[in-house]
């Protein structure tokens, strides 16, 4: 494990958000399958080009996309998944164990982060980019881990007016809690909402061939499942378990009356409207 510099992101995941993504890792595999799926096969057009290889997962949480990119890319690709949170990476290890998959997780801060230098044919992320005190460090640290000509294929969340499921919980709760609003460009699930700023750091960083494209992804997860996820996760999760259990009661009962626009015949769906962060490494 390395020192890290986010502090405030490691005291997070390291924390009660690491632990609510740990207890709720199946509800948020399943509702973020289309973009594991979508990850999957850009790492599937790279192999094409690079039969065998080294992957590395920015930001892998309990190793939900890891493992599936493990599965489709075979034993010819060795992978690597990454996070500043141990519980997550904990998990994620006991599945890669039980899976037998080629895979290897390490606790680290990416920014900064001794990874061996130009080791990795491709880095990708599954809304892991977003977190970084210093994001050109971070992003030219990537790069530096990088081999020549390798290729960066992420995705971050773009505006929370795109992406209104998002939101729903601070804004229903906005009343309850101080703290609430996001800081535009600050460390967060909204980071990297603005696309000119988010090519500046990626060029600014030394990665070339820049390109942002908007995608859009439609999720689901079970309704069963909508009052875990709307108590545990997010600012509104943080601020709740700092409550009496009989002062959420009636918080989680309004935050799940107004989800009920997302739901439909027993599930929850909604559009997670994204941007598809691609790159690459300058050749020698």
């Amino acid at each position: 494990m390395t020192t890290s510099v986010n502090h405030d992101q490691a005291a997070l995941w390291n924390g009660g958000s690491g632990s609510a993504w740990v207890d709720n890792r199946v509800t948020l595999d399943q509702m973020f399958t289309p973009l594991a799926r979508f990850l999957v096969d850009r790492a599937r057009e790279v192999a094409q080009h690079v039969p065998s290889g080294r992957l590395l997962d920015v930001g892998c949480g309990a190793g939900g996309s890891t493992l599936a990119l493990a599965t489709a890319l075979g034993d010819r690709w060795h992978l690597t998944g990454a996070d500043i949170s141990a519980p997550m990476i904990a998990v994620a290890r006991s599945r890669a164990t039980h899976a037998r998959a080629p895979v290897g997780f390490i606790r680290a801060d990416v920014q900064t982060h001794a990874f061996p230098p130009a080791r990795f044919d491709l880095i990708v992320s599954r809304l892991g980019v977003m977190f970084f005190d210093d994001p050109v460090a971070a992003f030219a640290n990537l790069r530096a881990a990088a081999r020549p000509g390798a290729v960066l294929h992420a995705l971050a969340w773009r505006s929370p007016a795109e992406n209104s499921f998002m939101t729903v919980a601070e804004r229903t709760a906005v009343s309850l809690f101080s703290g609430l609003p996001r800081v535009p460009g600050a460390p967060g699930q909204f980071g990297f909402a603005d696309r000119e700023r988010v090519a500046q750091i990626l060029s600014a960083s030394g990665w070339e061939e820049v390109t942002l494209t908007a995608v859009d992804f439609e999720c689901a997860f079970a309704q069963a499942d909508l009052s875990e996820y709307a108590s545990r996760l997010g600012p509104v999760g943080l601020a709740l378990a700092r409550m009496a259990p009989h002062e959420r009661t009636p918080v989680i009962d309004a935050l799940v009356d107004a989800y009920a626009p997302f739901v439909h015949n027993g599930e929850v769906r909604f559009t997670s409207a994204c941007w598809h962060l691609a790159a690459r490494v300058p050749a020698v």
